[in-house]
């Protein structure tokens, strides 16, 4: 194909210099799209193709106007593109195009939402040589806010929790974490992220240590006490900002180290059981953190989603904030007054990312201005209410450098107008008397345009025309039109230039000059703003910090009034928080399934002498509402909140941990049982003493015996050697049995009340076990049809009283029996009516029978030879799982 030149050829030699997906050209009032990426825009965005011609070729065209770039290049990242963006430059040949930035889902500042929009990088500890035994590195840094942040991790599974607690939308796998598909191929799983190839040498450790410790200080940087894979993974997110031009280093003005063990730990799975972001199905309604959040301001709402997945262990900190709950929620007219002053309130940090970023216009500052102004309206308002004085919110409130906050708003309410346009280079920008040579130029546009708006009036006067307007266009400037009934009665000096159907266009000598004037002050006006606005820009800029200190306390008020707001109107109570064993809860209720439901509360009793509950009742009952609400209120518990119950005794826990119900992964080769046994599993190599795990139903995923087996051998494993505060719902009522023998198991059961075959669940957790499930029952709810569920009673009550079952429907005329053996939990063949040979039976002895695939004979015997009461759980649970392999792919 002949090589392109001119624009396109321009266009396509950009686009081989840079690694983006798309790239966008300024062409004088358009940004143009050509070729490929032409073709990709115009069918991701719904735009119009036309054809370019270069060099007796013809390209594909698309283009949005330069106002409107940001709403495409959101639209088009959002998707996962990176889109490279090429400013056009005056030269003295003419004009010349440069790429400026490249825009990626992590690099965004032109977002609309309000959750953190993280940046991440993962580093591979023994890929880089990292002689400080982190396993892995982990960097988290949101260019909208400019907040920094990173942690060492154990292990991959560690990485992955945090990963999936911080939802980044773009990821930076280090040089050996991408070849890692399984550690790549859960994230895309668990994540939306863009996982995207950064340079390998941007993760070199010496080359990173250097890029953290020049931006953030090298003392700074010696205090965080993180890994070197950790120090990598922060330099290459650095270099990686920079790289993208995405121009907002300056805004990340401080890095923090998350330390891990200063957080319960929630691994991936537990926040989606507890559903604390999004449902099972993916939905914001319905979750925890939909539930609770009534804050005011994005920034608020970003930290509330945080406390949630991030809960506290220090006793301190979360009395602090319980203690303002209290008084938020005791004082509501204050607290009232509070949420409507923050109703105001601007995302300070993210105005100082784009501030940073050169791209905050003047509505941007005038709002940063009133938002300062908040924070001594908020200080006044809980100065004056006893309550919130004496709490820890006059602490928050006086954490920001109140002085130098006022001064940057008065700088800014002084500078920009109170309704300034949304353009920055066409004027009226500044207040009058902001800068002298601003106010001489405004003065001499205001009488220059008052001339111009007396010019008609004058004339009807001096010349006794009617029907006279003076207005302007692009093409023909200023100009007097005069109605044609008129037209012929304009002095000699006025000169036409147009004709209309009912009007003349005119203009004079004088009208000209004033029209050059008027524009060349407005050129004048429009750059002297402009620069004007650049310098008190790069003021705000500079003042980064204190924006982000502001907007922190702002936000910390915002989310604790949510909770106080939340605790207030649904009745919850201040827990009893402490470091002992016990946890008490009465009248305990489901934080977010009370907000729909009639919900019937339940009590909770668990210390060091009864730390194992055993929970049984039948199928939908609420077993498993009753544990997630245990769980629920003890995370809510460790983020500083209120609780859903009458009274509240809280030991605090080092990680919640749970096992609820279980989906297929077949596509990464994982069964339901497989994924159930991962998820055990981990619970049993993780928890610790001061943990607390919920268990929903272990080893109903393959035969009854192994089932038994294995959640008989991990009730004692967490019983015996982890000691955790566990509930453990079972239909194995053979479980209960274990209540007499180990000290610190107790059953308790949801109750029924059974009349007449009709089964009511009381929704009522009562001390000791039960020995039925009520799954016919449940059958019968869900639309099984009646021949089966009759069918089922019948055969219930004989295989209880342990007689012959009748096999209907096997094509002969003779009954055949089968019979449930209790010992061996198979049925066995039994004679006919007439004596004979039962279906069950062969007519050959065992030799000669049906012949036994040879794998699945393999797994019987080894089976039959495995030790289940001296296999250890976790190898235990292993062993299974590898014979199940073994006969599923003997199946295959």
């Amino acid at each position: 194909m002949t090589e392109a030149t001119g624009i396109v050829g321009e266009f396509l030699s950009l686009k081989a210099e840079t690694d983006a997906d798309i790239l966008a050209m300024q062409c004088g009032d358009f940004y143009e799209f050509f070729a490929d990426d032409a073709e990709l825009v115009a069918d991701e965005l719904d735009l119009k193709l036309s054809k370019k011609s270069s060099h007796g070729s013809s390209y594909p065209m698309a283009g949005v106007p330069l106002a409107d770039l940001t709403p495409y290049l959101k639209a088009l990242v959002e998707r996962g593109y990176r889109v490279a963006v090429a400013d056009q430059y005056e030269t003295d040949s003419g004009h010349a195009r440069e790429i400026v930035r490249v825009v990626t889902p992590g690099t965004l500042l032109e977002t609309t939402d309000a959750d953190a929009q993280y940046l991440a990088a993962v580093v591979d500890g023994d890929a880089i040589g990292a002689n400080d035994g982190t396993a892995f590195g982990l960097a988290f840094a949101d260019v909208t806010t400019g907040r920094f942040l990173v942690t060492d991790a154990a292990d991959a599974d560690d990485a992955l929790t945090e990963l999936y607690r911080f939802d980044p939308v773009e990821v930076l796998p280090g040089p050996d974490a991408r070849a890692n598909d399984e550690l790549l191929n859960t994230l895309r799983e668990r994540t939306d992220a863009t996982l995207t190839l950064h340079d390998t040498e941007a993760f070199a450790p010496k080359r990173a240590d250097h890029a953290v410790g020049d931006h953030f200080g090298r003392e700074t940087v010696d205090r965080l006490a993180v890994g070197e894979a950790t120090i990598a993974a922060a330099g290459a997110i650095l270099e990686y900002v920079d790289e993208t031009g995405a121009g907002v280093l300056a805004s990340m003005t401080r890095i923090q180290a998350h330390q891990g063990d200063d957080h319960v730990t929630l691994d991936a799975t537990t926040q989606r059981n507890l559903e604390l972001t999004e449902t099972m199905q993916g939905e914001r309604d319905g979750s925890l953190f939909q539930t609770i959040d009534h804050t005011e301001t994005s920034a608020g709402g970003r930290l509330l989603k945080e406390w949630l997945q991030r809960p506290r262990r220090s006793l301190e900190v979360l009395e602090r904030r319980q203690e303002s709950v209290a008084a938020l929620s005791s004082a509501a007219l204050a607290r009232d007054e509070i949420q409507d002053q923050l109703g105001e309130a601007y995302d300070l940090a993210r105005l100082a990312s784009k501030a940073s970023h050169g791209s905050a216009d003047a509505r941007d500052l005038r709002a940063a201005a009133e938002t300062l102004g908040v924070l001594p309206a908020l200080a006044e308002t809980i100065a004056s209410s006893p309550d919130l004085a004496e709490s820890p919110l006059s602490e928050i409130i006086d954490r920001p450098d109140r002085e130098a906050a006022s001064e940057l708003r008065e700088t800014l309410e002084e500078a920009i107008t109170d309704d300034p346009p949304s353009t920055v280079t066409q004027g009226e920008l500044f207040q009058r008397g902001y800068d002298p040579d601003l106010d001489a130029v405004i003065d001499q546009h205001e009488e220059v345009k008052e001339w111009l708006d007396s010019l008609a009036d004058r004339e009807k006067r001096q010349y006794s025309l009617s029907h006279v307007t003076v207005d302007r266009n692009k093409t023909d400037g200023y100009y007097i039109q005069v109605g044609k009934s008129a037209a012929d009665g304009v002095p000699d000096h006025y000169e036409q230039i147009k004709t209309l159907k009912n009007s003349k266009r005119f203009t004079t000598d004088e009208l000209e000059d004033k029209e050059r004037e008027i524009l060349r002050l407005e050129e004048q006006r429009g750059e002297l703003e402009y620069e004007l606005f650049e310098e008190l820009r790069e003021e705000v800029a500079s003042r980064a910090e204190l924006l982000q200190d502001v907007g922190r306390a702002l936000a910390t008020i915002d989310a604790l009034s949510s909770l106080a707001s939340h605790a207030a109107e649904n009745r919850w109570t201040k827990p009893d928080l402490h470091r002992g064993d016990e946890l008490r809860l009465e009248q305990g209720r489901h934080p977010v399934v009370e907000q729909t439901t009639e919900f019937v509360p339940n009590d909770v009793q668990m210390d060091e002498d009864r730390g194992f509950l055993v929970v049984t009742g039948p199928n939908m009952s609420g077993k498993s509402t009753y544990m997630r609400q245990v769980a629920g209120i003890v995370l809510l518990a460790q983020i500083g909140s209120f609780v859903p119950a009458k009274e509240a005794e809280i030991g605090l826990v080092d990680g919640i941990f749970t096992r609820v119900g279980a989906l297929d992964e077949l596509a990464q080769g994982r069964s339901t049982f497989m994924v159930e046994m991962s998820e055990l599993s981990n619970i049993l190599h993780a928890a610790t003493e001061e943990s607390l795990v919920i268990l929903d139903e272990v080893g109903r995923g393959t035969a009854t015996y192994d089932g038994i087996s294995i959640a008989w051998a991990a009730t004692e494993y967490l019983h015996n050697e982890v000691q955790a505060k566990t509930l453990f719902a079972t239909h194995y009522h053979e479980l209960t049995g274990l209540a007499d023998s180990l000290p610190r198991v107790a059953n308790v059961h949801v109750a029924a009340d059974e009349r007449d075959g009709d089964v009511t669940f009381l929704r009522t957790v009562r001390d000791g076990p039960t020995d039925r499930s009520y799954g016919i029952h449940v059958a019968d709810l869900a639309g099984v049809p009646d021949p089966v569920v009759e069918r089922s009673r019948d055969v219930l009550e004989r295989l209880r009283e342990e007689k012959a079952i009748e096999a209907k429907g096997g094509g002969s005329s003779e009954p055949v029996q089968a019979v449930f053996d209790l010992g061996s939990g198979q049925f066995s063949g039994a004679a006919s009516a007439d004596g004979g040979q039962s279906a069950g039976e062969s007519e050959t002895d065992g030799d000669d029978a049906e012949t036994i695939d040879p794998e699945a004979k393999a797994v019987l015997e080894d089976l039959e030879t495995l030790e289940v009461n001296t296999t250890p759980p976790i190898e235990l649970v292993s062993k299974v799982q590898k014979l199940q392999q073994r006969l599923e792919d003997g199946d295959n």
